[in-house]
């Protein structure tokens, strides 16, 4: 009797998980109307259903495979009735919060206040701890929420059950429980396939290119999670250097000399690419980047400067959008009229325009006349153009408020299609000096002030900043 009895416990799992895969297999992939009754009972099943974990999971995976199956208009579907179907009860949120502010003692608040605490959290979120569980459930809780970000902007219902996967996510992510791993020529080469699919800001262009930046002088890292050990969520390229950089053609070069990395003074951040869109808002480069630093600073004595190669991606951007013929004060009269007599045009905007289509970089004397003018404009674009009291572009905003300092405006750093087209082929220097990152942090989160250096101000001469 006791062989029969184990003999079905051992099976039982498969059982449920077969009946429930037939039940499921009726939901049509673009979830009509009579599916979405169906699929609300199939979550509630799992939310509310009677039996122990074995069946929760088996039912909480068949919606899993549920949902994989469906189209893009189905996940729709099946997110906003995960996300209106399954919120929280207002009337029972009112009624809590009535007996709280009746309670006359200190016993009856308290027990008035965790039972209101268990009431503001909505089920849909036991459906969404359940997936968690699920082998590579949490790699699919991140894909989901990919799909829900491009959604959750206009549908108030899709915007709380976006917060609830991003609190979950950001108690998942924490960072103790991420791994700092060196990438190696000789890490697996499946591995190494992402990143190269992954890189974000440049291109890696073959495999002899991914090979020189993991040369000695080169490093990459990256941060892993235990339940997603395949996937790299975020990593970051650095260079060992003399000096700063000002010219990513030059450190990507393959044919330039190696630096012995125990020789090398200053390491160069130049790429920093996520590769999970489902952990938007969930920051994880300011982690990486510290302790890529404590990493670097105990195992390199020598080192003594830590800075970027920065793109600014949205530069170019930003002067079509927003720079008009009134806009022109920014530069000196003298420096405006350079531009329009270059580009053969009288408003600055055409003469952008007429730039971008030509090779101006390539001639000495237009891209000279052309530097002051718009490494001035870049200047103003990164410390004046603000989103609030943030900074307009997104990278500077990020490593100021990670406690660095602009360093280095560099002209022709990046004459690549992409540089060109986004920042007019500046990049920028963020440099961090360790005995004032908490300092500048600080700074520019309470009161948006910007730590610069006096060559990035002496650009902004005319004007004072």
């Amino acid at each position: 009797m006791r062989q029969v009895i184990h003999k079905i416990t051992k099976v039982w799992p498969n059982i449920v998980s077969m009946t429930v895969i037939a039940i499921t297999r009726r939901v049509r992939s673009d979830v009509p109307e009579e599916d979405e009754r169906h699929l609300i009972k199939q979550i509630s099943g799992c939310i509310f259903g009677k039996g122990g974990e074995i069946s929760s999971k088996s039912r909480a995976d068949q919606l899993r495979k549920t949902y994989l199956h469906l189209s893009e208009e189905g996940r729709k579907k099946f997110l906003r009735l995960l996300a209106k179907e399954f919120d929280g009860n207002i009337s029972v949120l009112e009624d809590k919060i009535k007996i709280m502010q009746s309670a006359k003692n200190d016993i009856e608040k308290i027990k008035a206040e965790l039972q209101l605490r268990e009431a503001l959290v909505p089920p849909r979120v036991k459906f969404l701890k359940l997936l968690s569980t699920l082998p590579n459930g949490l790699q699919f809780l991140i894909n989901m929420r990919t799909d829900l970000l491009s959604l959750a902007t206009k549908d108030p219902f899709l915007i709380k059950l976006d917060t609830d996967l991003k609190n979950l996510l950001l108690s998942w992510f924490d960072l103790n429980l991420l791994d700092l791993t060196e990438i190696t020529w000789d890490s697996p080469a499946a591995l190494l396939e992402r990143l190269i699919d992954y890189e974000a800001v440049h291109e890696i262009r073959s495999w002899s290119d991914m090979k020189h930046r993991l040369r000695p002088d080169r490093r990459c890292f990256a941060f892993f999670h235990h339940k997603v050990p395949a996937e790299p969520l975020i990593f970051i390229e650095v260079a060992l250097t003399h000096g700063l950089s000002d010219n990513i053609q030059n450190l990507l070069d393959e044919s330039a000399p190696p630096v012995d990395p125990q020789n090398a003074d200053t390491v160069i951040f130049y790429s920093i690419s996520n590769t999970q869109k489902g952990l938007a808002g969930i920051s994880l480069g300011n982690f990486l980047i510290k302790q890529v630093i404590e990493k670097l600073s105990s195992e390199l004595k020598n080192i003594k400067h830590f800075t970027t190669l920065s793109p600014i991606a949205r530069f170019r951007e930003w002067l079509e959008k927003y720079l008009s013929e009134e806009d022109i004060t920014i530069l000196a009269t003298k420096e405006s009229e350079v531009i329009k007599k270059i580009t053969g045009t009288n408003r600055f905007e055409e003469g952008i325009h007429k730039l971008q289509d030509s090779e101006w970089y390539t001639d000495r004397k237009i891209s000279d006349s052309l530097k002051a003018p718009l490494m001035k404009l870049c200047v103003h674009y990164l410390l004046k153009e603000k989103r609030g009291q943030d900074a307009y572009d997104p990278v500077a905003n990020f490593h100021f408020a990670n406690g660095a300092r602009i360093e280095r405006i560099n002209w022709l750093a990046d004459i690549s299609k992409k540089g060109i087209e986004q920042s007019m082929s500046m990049m920028v220097n963020y440099y961090y000096e360790l005995s004032s990152i908490a300092e500048n942090r600080e700074n520019y989160i309470t009161y948006g002030k910007i730590a610069t250096s006096k060559e990035v101000k002496k650009l902004l001469k005319n004007k004072k900043y």
